[in-house]
């Protein structure tokens, strides 16, 4: 366990401004009895970043870590010294330690597991459509496998994004590629991950038309700001069972303070100020 007790912590992405995680990093870390301080750097303005050079600086300012988000989590890998197991097997990281050496890991993939396997309970584990195949992506179809799904399709704008996932894993179990068309699918499969920004605030709009999902599938969202979607709205206003972002959201705040920290969140507390969060932001 960590012995330190003072951590300066950052957030590097695009349009990020709006992220809940520093209140949720601060108020635990706080309860915990640590001076935990978390700054956002929102990159957006910031094309030609110098992502090295970046983390430089925040270490030379005394930052223990970085959370990395959009489009950071596979172009960071170039300027870390260590990767854990989970993110040499996914190959992207949303938390990088900082200091002698640089330590990339993926909270992404413990947040969404506990998250999705919570919801699921009993249902079948057949057929899966994921649509995202960025960063986030690579996590939450990580996960899918090691809960059991027979077959995982997988859509995305990019061809070639699909085309790394689908050789990265391809061996764990069956994956597929919708080839750019997705609409048959989403009748076909039991269930439907979304894993791209469509329906966050700065990027309004839903990624495909939910009236063609199975009458008795599902949906789960990773995104959470706003925390019911478009996506979200209308999968419930049909009757489908739907995962709202939040699990994610919660899960990998708790598992990346615990890699900071060295200390034991508590998940709960953490849950219950996000919902707290999501109200005052709703209002």
């Amino acid at each position: 366990m960590s012995a330190a007790t003072t951590f300066r912590v950052g957030l590097l992405g695009h349009g990020i401004g709006p992220s809940l995680t520093p209140a949720m990093h601060v108020e635990e870390a706080t309860l915990l009895g640590l001076d935990y301080t978390y700054e956002v750097f929102d990159l957006l303005d910031r094309p030609d970043v110098d992502l090295g050079a970046e983390l430089t600086r925040l270490e030379e300012l005394g930052y223990a870590a970085v959370n990395v988000t959009h489009p950071f989590k596979q172009q960071v890998l170039a300027h870390v010294d260590e990767r854990s197991d989970a993110v040499a097997r996914i190959g992207a990281t949303n938390l990088v330690l900082l200091g002698e050496r640089r330590v990339a890991h993926n909270t992404d993939y413990r947040g969404f597991l506990g998250g999705l396997e919570g919801f699921l309970g009993e249902r079948p584990r057949g057929t899966v459509l994921q649509v995202g195949a960025g960063g986030a992506g690579l996590a939450t179809a990580c996960a899918l496998i090691d809960l059991g799904f027979e077959r995982i399709v997988v859509h995305d704008r990019s061809e070639d994004a699909v085309g790394r996932l689908i050789d990265r894993f391809q061996g764990n179990v069956h994956l597929a590629t919708t080839g750019g068309d997705l609409a048959p699918w989403l009748g076909r499969a039991e269930g439907v991950v979304h894993v791209t920004p469509t329906g966050m605030r700065e990027h309004p709009g839903i990624a495909f038309d939910v009236d063609l999902l199975a009458e008795d599938g599902w949906v789960a969202e990773v995104v959470y700001r706003p925390l019911e979607t478009e996506l979200v709205r209308r999968a419930r206003a049909r009757g489908l069972a739907t995962l709202d972002g939040g699990a994610m959201a919660v899960g990998q705040a708790v598992e990346s303070l615990r890699l900071i920290t060295g200390r034991d969140p508590d998940d709960d507390r953490v849950h219950a100020h996000f919902e707290r969060l999501i109200a005052a932001d709703a209002g």
